[in-house]
């Protein structure tokens, strides 16, 4: 079956936290047998910051950030058996939506997937002219990145035929176990771009900590932190191509994951950052959030920290060792329950049972 997908980015995670995921859940459907072009627009430097080459299991085009660009790739749309628009583009959102809805081919299965649930849904409540709103009468399904149970009853509340999570995993061909680096030792890390409805978040989880150890190492990377005001003993490392994700979780004594406040506040949401640090066995400190219990064992695979306390509480008696179980165990429990060749075969089973009950109803 052929699906043609449109996305923020699939070569590039620059201001793209999606990309693994994109990544891992296509590359795993492309090894089902599905024949994937994945449509992303010339925008935000992504094209000047590209992780991977195009892949060989899956078509990427590149096209315009442009009215003819949009109308070239939409104009491909009735090709595919499977038509698919995630949130996020950043260019053209509205458009791709409404064309995805009207010109996939008649019988084809169209899918809305939401990589920022809890933002989208928040924007819904708000105005009722909302794209997302009225094209949910004419979709299949809603696949999600995550939010659980609150996220799937907010959705169908709305109309959605059917809302399912999809969540981030890992990929152990892309994320694994390497040496430490001595580019990225430090004691606390911590990875992502700064965002309005993080950064408070992020003083409250690492730069607090980093003020209350004064005599710890800590490493902040991902855009847009540069002009941002940090204690002495942190250090900005900017942005951090895939490729060194591996050495960036693998050599601080622990890593950090902090949500985003729409995601805090849904639960169910890990972020693609657990799983990269799990897959190398780092000792990841998560903020806390509802549901994390159903991915990693608080205190044995993760430690769980309620304020920038906790981390520092958590940094101050880590020692090299329980942080190496720590690590040692996530590792192992995701790569049991968390992969992203399971979360393929998810997809592929909702995908499949889809097109068995359109052509029962034809």
């Amino acid at each position: 079956m052929k699906i043609a997908f449109y996305g923020s980015s699939l070569v590039s995670s620059y201001w793209n936290g999606a990309a693994t995921y994109y990544r891992g859940i296509l590359h795993a459907l492309a090894r089902r047998g599905y024949d994937i072009t994945f449509y992303e627009p010339d925008a935000f430097g992504r094209q000047q910051h590209r992780d991977i080459d195009a892949p060989d299991w899956c078509r990427s085009v590149v096209y315009p950030a442009t009215d003819e660009g949009l109308r070239s790739v939409l104009a491909e749309a009735g090709g595919a058996n499977i038509v698919v628009k995630a949130n996020g583009v950043g260019v053209f959102d509205r458009e791709l939506l409404e064309g995805v809805v009207e010109l996939g081919r008649p019988g084809a299965l169209k899918l809305f997937w939401d990589v920022d649930a809890a933002a989208t849904l928040d924007e819904m409540r708000g105005d009722a002219s909302h794209p997302v709103l009225a094209a949910l009468p004419k979709l299949d399904m809603v696949l999600t990145y995550g939010g659980g149970p609150p996220v799937v009853d907010a959705y169908e509340g709305f109309g959605a035929a059917t809302c399912v999570p999809v969540y981030n995993a890992l990929d152990p061909s892309t994320h694994h176990p390497v040496p430490a680096d001595d580019r990225f030792a430090c004691d606390l890390a911590f990875l992502g771009n700064r965002l309005p409805d993080r950064e408070a978040r992020v003083e409250e989880f690492f730069l607090k900590p980093a003020a209350l150890l004064p005599e710890r190492r800590f490493l902040i990377g991902g855009n847009g932190w540069e002009d941002k005001g940090m204690p002495g003993n942190v250090r900005h490392r900017g942005h951090v191509y895939t490729a060194e994700h591996n050495a960036f979780n693998a050599s601080p004594l622990a890593v950090l994951n902090v949500a985003r406040d729409s995601m805090a506040n849904v639960g169910f949401s890990p972020a693609t950052r657990v799983f990269e640090a799990a897959g190398a066995a780092a000792c990841l400190i998560t903020d806390a959030w509802e549901g994390i219990e159903q991915f990693l064992a608080p205190d044995t695979e993760v430690l769980v920290a309620r304020d920038g306390q906790d981390v520092a509480d958590h940094v101050a008696a880590l020692t090299p060792e329980r942080a190496k179980a720590i690590g040692e165990a996530a590792l192992a429990r995701v790569l049991a329950e968390h992969t992203y060749e399971l979360r393929g075969e998810q997809v592929d089973a909702l995908l499949k049972t889809a097109m068995a009950e359109r052509r029962v109803a034809a």
